[in-house]
């Protein structure tokens, strides 16, 4: 007779680890980093190439100069370097994804505890600091064929009809890797296929924000149209958001409805930025808000266990 071996959980495990997951992501993120360069040019594969060095060699130092285990064979700090590259613009100068990937690394990654440990995005929350310190040049949009336009978003907030093709194939103004709804989705698919994400996290981000930017343009008597809609849901960086950021595993609750109330905030956030404050993006800085209500809503949303009602009405 065999002796049973009792250990501590969990006691089911998956193949899966932190570097074949990471390695999912930064494939699934390529076809928006590959048209980004195809749209925006070499320069938009510099800025790409510095902030994922800039990411590696922070979290290297960083645990290098402190004695620590170096983990950038995770591949995490290259996943962090990719989501703030394709979050910027393709004319930000040579030194701002250097210093937003160091500040993602080392302030939010690094001082918290390292991966896992992190109570909000280390890419959004850099790409908020950069905003916030130098937000001309954050909101330097990019030259199409020489002539400068501005992003989807700018014109629909002007009453400017957007045609539907540019926001799918990327032929617009914009960061690196929102401008291709087709190649974002073709991310989305694969991290689905793959079990990296649920379809309910990037829907639940994108359904209700369709949802309140509604609502609010009827509480305010502003018309709203099928292609204002449609810009409010495809365009900027809702999707790049609600796919690669919005499903995060470290900052988003771990309950399938904790997940849904999750995106929920994260669309009622930027509707309310979008439609009622003067800001016309707004992704990012609902997606780092939300984070900080994840302890609250998996409290929430936390299933009851088994038996748990019966006793205390027994008890009482």
């Amino acid at each position: 007779m065999s002796k049973l071996n009792v250990s501590i959980s969990p006691h089911i495990r998956s193949k899966e680890t932190t570097t074949s997951i990471m390695l999912d992501v930064i494939i699934a993120l390529l076809p928006s980093v590959a048209v980004g360069i195809y749209v925006f040019g070499l320069r938009a594969l510099m800025v790409t190439a510095l902030s994922v060095i800039s990411c590696v060699a922070s979290e290297f130092l960083y645990e290098k100069l402190l004695k620590k285990p170096i983990t950038i064979k995770d591949l995490s700090a290259v996943v962090t370097g990719l989501i703030l590259a394709v979050n910027l613009y393709s004319t930000a100068p040579w030194w701002l994804p250097i210093l937003g990937g160091a500040f993602a690394i080392i302030v939010v990654k690094m001082l918290y505890g390292g991966i896992g440990q992190n109570f909000m995005n280390p890419a959004l929350a850099a790409r908020c600091f950069l905003l916030l310190s130098f937000s001309r040049i954050m909101t330097d949009y990019p030259a199409l064929d020489g002539v400068s336009s501005p992003t989807p978003l700018v014109l629909a907030k002007q009453g400017t009809v957007v045609p539907i093709s540019d926001l799918l194939l990327g032929t617009h103004s914009g960061t690196i890797g929102e401008t291709s709804a087709i190649a974002i989705l073709i991310g989305a698919a694969y991290l689905c296929i793959k079990g990296v994400i649920k379809p309910r996290e990037p829907l639940s981000v994108i359904l209700s924000t369709g949802v309140f930017v509604t609502l609010f343009s009827l509480i305010q008597g502003n018309p709203i149209t099928l292609n204002y809609l449609a810009v409010q849901m495809l365009g900027g960086g809702m999707l790049l958001g609600a796919v690669f950021m919005a499903s995060d595993y470290a900052t988003t609750p771990v309950t399938p409805w904790g997940q849904v109330v999750f995106g929920c905030c994260v669309g009622f956030i930027t509707a309310l930025i979008r439609c009622v404050g003067n800001g016309v993006e707004g992704v990012s800085y609902a997606i780092i808000i939300s984070n900080l209500l994840t302890p609250i809503i998996e409290k929430i949303t936390a299933p009851r266990p088994f038996g748990l009602r019966k006793e205390r009405a027994k008890n009482d």
